[in-house]
């Protein structure tokens, strides 16, 4: 079954009652929320919840993590990106998502809605009206209190009786610890006590625990029993809160201040976090890079810290608590400046490494990155604004290839607005607006931001700007059904420009794209060829991906135009491997497209009916009902006629629901792998 539901890294304890709730609740009610303290387990709760809800919805169970938005403004973007939708359209974000889920029947899980309550709650108001087959399980320490909301309250785990906490406390002691006996008496007797002392709190019981190999049972115990019993600024707090607050705050002590400073400054970053970037955005003044390492290692064994892997994550409870902390050294203003130029050099090394062997590796890298970017971009826009605008150029490329359209045009504009008014940061900015409002079919904004590229670019004097706005422009000639037009712009700049650098090379490659798809839309088929081979040979010496996936769909195109069907589908299907590879929705969509028809060709009328149905899938994702230059459109028509022929109305009609049924990647490998027998 399709699912995103995160793996579960440690064991679950208890919570049999609180499942059995919620496996009818989730059956019999649209919207459930779990609520609950900080700490208590409601993520966990919900995972497991989740997961053995999953089978029950057709179309899988779908996960977005609010916990690294500081505001409303990713809230549609990170829940389309959750459910697959890469929205290609000029449509308004929410209209897009609610089309989208309009007729899936899915489970959603929402988590950490606290700090958005009312922005979750509007959405859901619009989701649940309009997507009668949606179900939603949403985490939060407050109800949304929206209409038709089911809330199911989430206690700590028992420490009587059953002594679910006690189970916890010594499974993750076992971790802490290895070979500690918890069975001895005195062991025993102060475990049950840390248990009591904590109420039951998972998170508290965890700290507790992360603080053994240091201390035994007994003077971990012994210290938690002291730290109660002095009043603190927690008494205004409602007991829960205060009970974890208090834990929290004993293990803040038994942190080293090097430590205690690392907890505070990691607090900037938005998501997950590896070493190298923790190093980044934390070292300074005392802390050492080196320092850094040492002390995140002493965070992950106290249990403040949760790894997996080489991954670092903080929850946000305990985030909450350093944030506190960092504001009261009086940092928050640096920490976001480290944070800053962080993310806009990883901005610049993907930019810089687009044309190589990494190029994979970077287009993950940005798309994982997205919440910390766009909070660079919001921070540099207040603060350094060329430094906006250059970042907002650089990243924009990437952004457009991961679907994140939208977000990319208004971060586009709003640094242009703001930065400079020349230069090739400027130029590389209007660049990735021109090529956004493109992707999203306004042809003639972006017919007039090619022309001020192309001016802006000539002003510069550099070759990159120079061949990424003659991208831009021959791009929007394809796109319109000007292919001569869009030849005569590229060939005119590839031979005035050189390759003195890997970035030039990358903008050359994309020109060279234009080239091979405007010789095929001017029917030259025998140029067309020979320009696709050359260059699809330059990436392979490159380890390219993205511009040959593109050369492979031309290669697809033009052996279908020749009649040669067989070799049409051998290049369908390597365009198609890499656009996977890259996560590229719309590339899959135009793979998907060419395949079918290919094997339509090969007199196969259901396998290219089925094939046409999971390529409806992915166009649905981008909000488009099908795209590509103007010639495609008559051949993609003859060839689903044929496949019609093949096999009659009625079993085309069969194997094509059976395409769009298909979750999108058991679709997509039953294309690749040539598995489609009905």
């Amino acid at each position: 079954m399709a699912s995103n539901i995160p793996e579960e890294t440690s064991s679950f304890v208890g919570r049999k009652a609180e499942l059995a709730r919620l496996e009818h609740t989730l059956a019999t009610h649209r919207l459930t929320t779990l609520t609950g303290s900080g700490g208590v387990g409601k993520t966990r709760l919900a995972v497991r919840a989740a997961r053995q809800a999953a089978s029950a919805h057709r179309d899988g169970a779908w996960w977005a993590d609010l916990s690294p938005l500081h505001d409303d403004g990713l809230l549609i973007a990170t829940v389309s990106d959750a459910v697959g939708l890469s929205d290609h359209t000029l449509r308004m974000p929410i209209d897009a998502l609610c089309e989208w889920l309009v007729d899936k029947e899915m489970l959603l899980v929402l988590d950490s809605c606290e700090h958005l309550r009312h922005a979750c709650a509007h959405l859901l108001g619009e989701i649940l009206t309009t997507s009668p087959g949606l179900t939603v399980l949403a985490t939060s320490r407050q109800p949304l209190d929206i209409r038709g909301e089911q809330v199911v309250e989430v206690d700590p785990l028992p420490v009587e009786g059953a002594a679910d906490a006690l189970t916890l406390f010594r499974d993750r002691a076992a971790a802490s610890a290895p070979g500690l006996a918890l069975d001895e008496p005195g062991n025993a007797e102060a475990a049950a006590e840390i248990c009591r002392r904590l109420e039951g709190i998972p998170l508290a019981i965890e700290l507790a625990a992360g603080a053994l190999g240091r201390d035994t049972v007994e003077q971990v115990a012994a210290r938690i029993r002291s730290r109660f019993e002095v009043p603190d600024d927690t008494s205004l707090w409602p007991p829960r809160h205060r009970t974890l607050r208090t834990a929290i705050g004993w293990s803040h002590e038994l942190c080293t201040p090097l430590e205690r400073l690392l907890w505070a400054r990691l607090t900037v970053l938005r998501g997950d976090f590896d070493e190298a970037v923790a190093r980044e955005v934390c070292a300074g003044g005392p802390l050492t890079a080196d320092g850094v390492s040492r002390a995140l290692k002493g965070l992950v064994a106290k249990s403040v810290v949760a790894r997996d892997g080489a991954r670092h994550r903080m929850l946000d409870t305990i985030r909450e608590y350093g944030r506190m902390w960092l504001a009261e050294l009086g940092e928050e203003r640096a920490a976001a400046d480290r944070h800053a130029a962080c993310f806009l050099g990883l901005a610049r090394n993907a930019h810089a490494g687009w044309t190589g062997d990494d190029q994979i590796s970077w287009y993950h890298r940005i798309a994982e990155a997205h919440a910390d970017l766009c909070a660079a971009l919001d921070h540099l826009l207040v603060h350094d604004t060329a430094a906006a605008q250059e970042m907002a150029g650089r990243i924009g490329f990437f952004w457009c290839c991961c679907g994140h359209l939208p977000q990319t045009r208004e971060y586009a504009r709003r640094a242009l607005a703001a930065g400079p008014a020349e230069g090739p940061h400027r130029t590389r900015a209007l660049w990735v607006l021109g090529i956004t409002v493109m992707l999203q079919g306004d042809y003639p904004a972006a017919r007039r931001l090619g022309r001020e590229c192309s001016r802006a670019a000539a002003r510069d004097g550099t070759d990159e700007g120079i061949l990424a706005a003659a991208y831009l422009c021959g791009l929007t000639h394809l796109m319109t059904g000007r292919p001569e037009a869009g030849l005569r712009e590229v060939d005119r700049v590839l031979r005035s420009t050189g390759t003195a650098t890997p970035l030039e090379r990358a903008y050359r490659l994309r020109c060279r794209l234009i080239t091979v798809f405007a010789l095929t839309g001017l029917g030259r088929l025998d140029e067309a060829a020979e320009a696709a081979a050359v260059l699809r040979a330059s990436c392979e010496a490159l380890d390219e991906c993205w511009t040959r996936s593109y050369v492979d769909y031309q290669l697809a195109l033009i052996a279908l135009l020749q009649g040669d069907a067989e070799s049409s589908a051998v290049h369908a299907r390597s365009m198609l491997a890499g656009k996977h590879r890259m996560r590229d929705s719309f590339g899959i969509a135009l793979g998907l497209d060419i395949l079918a028809a290919a094997i339509a060709a090969q007199g196969a009328g259901a396998r290219a009916a089925r094939v046409y149905g999971t390529g409806q899938v992915y166009w649905h994702m981008v909000g488009h009902p099908q795209r590509g230059t103007p010639e495609l459109g008559p051949l993609r028509e003859a060839c689903e006629r044929r496949a019609r022929e093949a096999v009659g109305d009625a079993a085309y009609q069969r194997a094509f629901e059976r395409g769009r049924a298909d979750n999108a990647e058991v679709g997509l490998a039953a294309a690749l792998q040539g598995e489609l027998l009905m």
